[in-house]
């Protein structure tokens, strides 16, 4: 992170990823999402609740879109 940056996002490739679903093993597509930021800004608790807020405006873009 430069200054006068205080956070960067980063999101990778979307890719087909066995999973666990229900005791099965299936595939879905995943993305790793990581946030790098300074702490002398940004509490580490308000990262992790904008990065769950992130991944899941990415799971149901409905919701973001529609405001539900």
């Amino acid at each position: 992170v430069n200054a006068p940056q205080s956070a960067i996002l980063g999101m990778h490739k979307i890719q087909d990823r066995p999973v666990v679903v229900n005791g099965q093993i299936v595939v879905r597509p995943m993305m790793y999402l990581a946030v790098s930021y300074d702490h002398r800004i940004i509490d580490g608790r308000e990262a992790v609740q904008f990065l769950v807020a992130i991944k899941d405006c990415l799971e149901d873009p409905g919701r973001m879109l529609l405001g539900l």
